[in-house]
């Protein structure tokens, strides 16, 4: 037979995941599994079902039980010492390769899995050295993996309880370049995205998508898991967030979610999935985690953020929602890294069907809602510029008869397009109002309060024609100046609206008419 070396045995630990909090994925990954045994098996009710995860920074230690099954001593050293030989089933269990609890051994001096069996007074200890693993991996020497894999694990039993359930994951002495698996903070944010857990009760919104769910006869997995005791939730919320200065602020409101079926051609559902419905103001800022579609394998996030963005007309478009695509088919199969599908017809389907509704709906929808939102906007424009007429003409603010007439033209320009933006969005009064853009259209309304824009924007006129141009100019109240001297002083006051930006020339020329009265 053909010699299996060390270098295979690396390529499953050091080499296999770019980002080391993986490692709470795959072995939340695994106990959720066996939580799902347990429970057909009457073991656990899903109210007593938990996942524990200890992290105790100071001693370098993590540790990550369950209270499922456990494994049978008779066959402890099987099920778990044997590498990339599991018996779970594609398309069922979550996990199914036999590969994912060697990850540990990348990040920690030593690994061990505790596990005792329902019935049995023993529990089974499995210890892996995984410093002394990585030292004969780059060592100059051909080992065989068997080679390695005998010089670093051994077994034990104890004693435990014949009442006690469970398995135990536990890492000591965490490598000191991987500190980040001992910030509670960043794997709670990690992990509320990734792992299997309920939508957080302050997100209103989730009552609708455990309702479609329940319509498609579709089951989200969740289960309670538990970080240093504290209790893990998807952190969606309605509110969208972006920095102001060292502030964070509101700027816009998801008020409404989408949902969308993916069926193949034999009528089977592939995969579904929600998208927030917001105003689609811009582009969703980074400080919110939640930004982005995700896809979801048994609720179990595969890959990033950013995994679906290929699939938009444009990759920025990933960026204007919130929302999640659950995988259905059996065929749809996470590849040995879970940063997305195994290649395969199943995949090419989903992916062509999730491009065509990209395209043809998230694609269209924040582009009208820009389009909405700019004619909404020439409305508030032109009554600005209204305002900025009439304030200039009440205070003497114009410079000369140069600038009132670039005002008088701006505002018959401003008023046309206002009156083409008013009539267009008359027009997208729609038959549907379930639609998504309806939904959209009423949420960007009601922020520009439209109907009282309208009507402020038809009845908003200027009499640009005064009686006596003379007293509207800024230099009419400079009476201790003579003619000349104010032909100059319009002068400068002209070159100032030209050269700086318009706030700042507003308060130079208000200070120069203090100062000249």
């Amino acid at each position: 037979m053909a010699t299996v070396g060390k270098n295979i045995l690396d390529n499953l630990t050091t080499g296999m995941y770019s980002d080391s909090k993986v490692i709470y994925r795959e072995y939340i990954q695994n106990a959720c599994d066996q939580i799902d045994l347990a429970l057909s098996w009457g073991l656990l009710t899903s109210d007593e079902a938990n996942v524990d995860i200890c992290i105790d920074s100071k001693k370098r230690f993590i540790s990550i039980r369950d209270n499922a099954t456990g494994v049978k001593s008779e066959s402890f050293i099987e099920d778990v010492g044997d590498i990339a030989n599991s018996n779970k089933e594609i398309g069922k269990n979550k996990g199914f390769r036999g590969i994912g609890r060697l990850c540990g051994l990348a990040y920690c001096k030593t690994l061990k899995f505790i596990t005792s069996y329902s019935g049995e007074s023993i529990k089974s200890i499995m210890t892996c050295d995984a410093q002394k693993m990585r030292a004969m991996l780059i060592e100059n020497k051909k080992y065989t993996l068997d080679e390695i894999w005998d010089a670093i694990v051994s077994y034990s039993t104890e004693y435990e309880d014949e009442t006690e359930h469970y398995f135990e994951v536990e890492m000591f002495d965490i490598n000191k370049e991987n500190t980040d698996l001992l910030d509670d903070s960043k794997v709670r944010e990690y992990l509320s995205f990734v792992a299997p857990v309920p939508y957080k009760n302050t997100f209103i919104l989730r009552s609708q998508i455990y309702n479609h769910a329940k319509e498609i006869g579709y089951k989200i997995d969740e289960y309670c898991i538990r970080v240093n005791g504290s209790q893990l939730f998807k952190e969606y919320t309605t509110k969208l967030k972006e920095a102001s200065g060292a502030n964070i602020k509101n700027y816009d409101e998801i008020s409404k979610l989408e949902f969308k079926d993916f069926i193949d051609d034999s009528g089977e559902l592939i995969a579904w999935m929600w998208i927030g419905l917001s105003r689609f103001e811009k582009q969703i800022p980074k400080v919110n985690q939640m930004r982005g579609l995700r896809i979801r394998s048994a609720n179990i996030q595969l890959g990033n953020d950013d995994v679906l963005q290929n699939l938009f007309k444009e990759t920025r478009g990933n960026y204007y929602f919130v929302g999640e695509v659950f995988a259905v088919s059996k065929q749809l199969v996470p590849n040995s890294q879970r940063n997305y599908f195994n290649e395969n017809e199943a995949r090419v389907e989903f992916e062509n069907a999730l491009r065509i509704y990209f395209f043809d709906v998230l694609h269209k929808l924040y582009y009208e809602a820009n389009r909405v939102k700019n004619d909404y906007k020439r409305q508030e424009e032109y009554i600005a510029k209204v305002a900025e007429y009439q304030q200039k003409e009440k205070e003497n603010g114009f410079i000369d008869e140069q600038e009132r007439q670039k005002l008088q033209f701006d505002i018959e320009k401003a008023k046309k397009s206002a009156d083409e933006a008013r009539k267009r969005l008359d027009k997208l009064t729609i038959d549907d109002d379930t639609s998504p853009m309806s939904e959209v259209r009423k949420s960007i309304g009601k922020k520009y309060d439209a109907n009282k824009l309208k009507k402020k924007a038809e009845t908003t006129m200027v009499d640009v024609t005064p009686s006596d141009k003379k007293k509207t100019f800024v230099t009419s109240g400079m009476s201790k100046l003579s003619r000349s001297e104010r032909k100059i002083v319009t002068k400068i006051l002209s070159i100032i609206t030209d050269i700086a930006p318009k706030d700042i020339a507003t308060q130079i020329i208000e200070k120069i008419k203090e100062e000249m009265r």
